[in-house]
């Protein structure tokens, strides 16, 4: 008799797309997201690209630096908003330097700690 393994019902991973117009950083991001079993949707560094991805319904959820080469991501984190995903706001600016640019949205300031990322990123996706 032959047994038939039945098929284990796995979580579909989660899709992150990253907009930042830092390479190091984006990198360092992506190979965080990666370690943390998330699957990275997409790394840009421009706001175009950025509201491409998300249009598209490439991701699940973002990092988005708050400026991406002296233009604000706002858009990006309005757009985002507007499907219902989750996000993180990074960047190098203090909270009270971005007050009103990104209203309600989890603020993280650079450095951080992926440790940090990835518990927030974690809450965030459970109280969606």
């Amino acid at each position: 008799m032959r047994l038939h393994q039945m098929p284990v019902n796995k979580p579909r991973t989660v899709r992150v797309l990253i907009v930042e117009d830092e390479p190091m950083i984006a990198l360092c991001l992506e190979d965080v997201l990666i370690d943390a079993d998330f699957e990275v949707a997409g790394v840009v560094g421009k706001l175009e690209k950025a509201l491409a991805l998300i249009e598209s319904g490439a991701c699940d959820a973002a990092i988005v630096d708050a400026n991406l080469a002296g233009v604000s991501a706002s858009p990006a984190a309005v757009a985002l908003a507007a499907r219902g995903l989750p996000f993180i706001v990074i960047s190098g600016y203090s909270p009270e330097q971005m007050q009103g640019v990104f209203p309600g949205a989890l603020f993280i300031q650079k450095p951080c700690r992926p440790e940090l990322l990835i518990q927030t990123l974690n809450t965030l996706l459970l109280n969606r």
